[in-house]
């Protein structure tokens, strides 16, 4: 690929007149430290080689190489800072490189809160390896043992001789350790700690702010053409794949340098300028076969995943459950069903990819660039050590976005017209053809004895399997629609951590009812907090409905029902915030027209603990709900940086509110037909609630995570924050206007 070139100063009028060409980049070739990492596996550098993670500069400087990608969660930021305490430097000295595969090791995907939880150990013991071998060259350039050394900002001085030293600069700047990565040097005690645990200002957040960061929407390559897919507004079936009946490439002969671009049933569009290629992606004449085979409504779709032949597993079986339910003094047992969702970032997926012969260059936005490769390599049908894919920041991703779909649009499009092609979706390929959250519909029952503690508890959830094919990959290479049965598994784990570890529980039953196939379902990958929302909008919502039962406060009758010190401290923690005053949930239920309610619920994803507190209004004529004001708390161990947890917490309130108010996938039997902001709404800037954010700390115990633990105890809350104000249940989310105005005439509340 041709270098790219970075501008200076552009001011915005004569960006304007450029045409919006932004041209941003790197240089190709130019090694990203002196000190390079050590080769490994074929295309990945060796993770037990010490320089394969830490490079030390002649200028006493150090470049931490991450396997984890930067999504605006500020990990690139936490992850320097654990580097920086176990090397005893100070964070101006600390900085990565971008995430390259072949460059960046291979740490897997940035997933489920994993960079700090799993990498964060990663680092944290190689930045400690280093420091170790630093100590041992010191103490031969300086004549003392390594016991009678200290280090600060990277200068290596004798105890009670500072004058005695020698810069980590100086040992070995720019050289190869050339040691191995055993993962057994000494790592500081937590209560020495002096950068981790504190709020280290993120060191994205100025460019960005200035507006001079680098997203891969502004990445421009000379020699480019514009390139746009080409497919019907709103994907169908999955299982279906999408054939095309006919091509009209006349259609577009009036748009200058534009072009079709086919491969079997992959059909794109390049031209030589950005408008050109939108244009010919509008007017080109296709003709698709698209079969009739999606449920015609979100209710059908319900009742298809019940009644299809299911793969059932009982994750947990724990006592007795059907002794125990006939012998409680309450039983409460409903039924709760949650949509599809999308990922929907701000900005719609963009790739560029250079293909020439015999080797490829894609830069693109991924959640694990090695994975990337190995689906590129695939569809380009070429080695993957050929291919070199490069990360750049995107606009948002919470989860599975059609990241990949992008990359290899652009590496089809590339390989076919011989050129460096840039494609960029449009809003109705985005969200038209996502990956989306999957669907869920659940049976919950739970039951208590006159005491309000609990006594058995059930959980019964259906879901489709999750999506392995990329779109392209289906239709560029004729892939089959793989499926992967983690979305299963995923649904065991979270009902049973929300049952078992937050509870004290005496019965428990779990059971999975898997819906295989994919026949007649669409797209499902991972969003922020799989399935979490869905288990915890049922689940909490029965454990308010049993305190209303036992005519008890919805805190207090958690707090006699909590499984250990670590939930109850979450739990506490949300209700000192919200300075929550005990009283029967629904007691001040009134006639006005707007009602306001507060609603309190727990949740996580896996492996921290969260709880959150909302407050609401309903407008019982309009139906419509605004969050406005909510608390989260979480407790994920040790925390790196408290500043980027409270951000984590307060967009992850945002997003749960706008999740179990708005968003929801609609479609038709013949596809979807949510595909802009529009049809698939978000939550407006002007509705966000007000949010206080709070961290329990726990320094002493592992990161677990803080990235996805909040939203389902942020969702359920205010579901639960409804019933107070309204006296009503919904069972179903979104918890929109018409949902809404349908609950109320129900129970005679319109």
């Amino acid at each position: 690929m041709s270098e790219p070139t970075t501008p200076g100063a552009f001011p915005r009028r004569d960006f304007l007149k450029a045409g919006g060409a932004l041209m941003v980049g790197f240089a190709i070739g130019v090694p990203v430290a002196a000190q390079q990492p050590a080769a490994g596996l074929p295309g990945a550098p060796d993770p037990n080689r010490l320089d394969t993670w830490v490079a030390i500069h002649s200028d006493n400087t150090a470049t931490i190489f991450i396997g984890f990608v930067e999504l605006g969660q500020g990990n690139s930021t936490a992850l320097l800072q654990i580097a920086a305490e176990e090397l005893d430097l100070e964070m101006s000295q600390v900085k990565t490189e971008r995430v390259e595969t072949g460059k960046t090791p291979n740490q897997g995907g940035t997933v489920a809160s994993a960079s700090i939880s799993r990498g964060g150990p990663q680092i944290r013991l190689a930045a400690a390896e280093a420091r170790q071998a630093l100590l041992g060259l010191a103490s031969v350039r300086l004549g003392v043992p390594p016991e009678r050394l200290m280090v600060s900002r990277g200068v290596v001085s004798v105890v009670g001789e500072a004058s005695t030293s020698v810069t980590y600069g100086a040992l070995i700047g720019d050289r190869r350790f050339d040691v191995t990565y055993t993962g057994e040097a000494p790592l500081k005690d937590y209560r020495s700690y002096t950068v981790v645990g504190t709020s280290v200002p993120r060191h994205d957040i100025p460019a960005k702010a200035r507006g001079t960061y680098v997203y891969m929407h502004h990445v421009r390559v000379p020699g480019m053409l514009h390139g746009r897919i080409v497919r019907p507004r709103g994907q169908g079936a999955y299982a279906d794949g999408l054939r095309v009946v006919s091509v009209d490439p006349s259609s577009i002969d009036g748009i200058r340098g534009a072009r079709v671009v086919r491969r079997r049933d992959f059909i794109g569009v390049v031209a030589t300028d950005e408008w050109g290629a939108v244009r010919a992606a509008q007017q080109l004449k296709v003709v698709w076969d698209t079969p009739a085979s999606l449920p015609a409504t979100p209710a059908a779709l319900f009742e298809r995943m019940r009644s299809s032949p299911t793969i059932d597993r009982v994750a947990h079986d724990v006592g007795d459950t059907t002794a125990a339910f006939p012998t409680a003094a309450h039983v409460v047992a409903r039924r709760y069903d949650a949509p599809y969702q999308a990922h929907a970032p701000f900005g719609p997926n963009c790739a560029i990819a250079d293909v020439k012969g015999e080797s490829a260059v894609v830069m693109c936005s991924s959640q694990n660039v090695y994975l990337s490769r190995t689906k590129l390599a695939d569809v380009l049908q070429m080695p993957e050590q050929q291919i070199t894919v490069q990360y750049y920041e995107g606009a948002g991703a919470f989860g599975h976005a059609p990241y990949n779909d992008a990359a290899q649009a652009a590496a089809v499009m590339s390989q076919e017209v011989a050129a460096p092609v840039r494609v960029q979706f449009m809003r109705w390929d985005e969200i038209g053809w996502d990956n989306y959250g999957p669907a869920h519909t659940s049976d919950v029952k739970i039951a208590t004895d006159a005491n309000g503690k609990f006594v058995a508890y059930e959980y019964h959830g259906w879901q489709h399997t999750w999506s392995q094919t990329d779109t392209t990959a289906q239709l560029a290479a004729g892939r089959p629609p793989t499926e992967s049965a983690t979305e299963g598994t995923r649904a065991q784990l979270v009902s049973t951590f929300n049952a078992g570890d937050m509870h004290v529980l005496p019965n428990w039953r779990i059971v999975n009812h898997r819906v295989p196939g994919m026949k007649g379902f669409l797209k499902g990958q991972s969003l922020r907090s799989p399935l979490d929302i869905a288990i915890s909008f049922g689940s909490e919502q029965v454990v308010d409905e049993l305190a209303y039962l036992a005519n008890m406060d919805p805190y207090l009758f958690r707090r006699q029902n909590i499984n250990g010190d670590r939930w109850l401290a979450v739990l506490t923690a949300v209700a000192e915030a919200a300075k929550w005053a005990p009283r029967r949930a629904g007691a001040n239920v009134s006639s006005a027209r707007v009602v306001t309610g507060r609603g309190i619920a727990l949740g996580t994803h896996l492996a921290s603990y969260g709880a959150a507190v909302a407050e609401i209004e309903v407008d019982t004529q309009t139906g419509v709900i605004v969050a406005k004001r909510m608390y989260g708390a979480i407790e994920a161990g040790q925390i790196v940086n408290p500043g980027i947890v409270e951000s984590q917490i307060t967009g992850m309130l945002i997003q749960a509110a706008s999740r179990v108010l708005k968003e929801e996938v609609t479609f038709s039997p013949t596809g979807v037909t949510s595909v802009d902001w529009v049809s698939y709404p978000i939550l407006r800037f002007a509705e966000a609630p007000e949010v206080t954010a709070v961290i329990v700390r726990r320094q002493d115990q592992p990161s677990t995570g803080a990235g996805e633990e909040a939203v389902a105890a942020g969702a359920a809350a205010i579901a639960n924050a409804f019933f107070d104000a309204t006296g009503v249940r919904l069972q179903e989310f979104p918890m929109t206007p018409a949902r809404v105005l349908a609950a109320l005439k129900k129970e005679g509340r319109a």
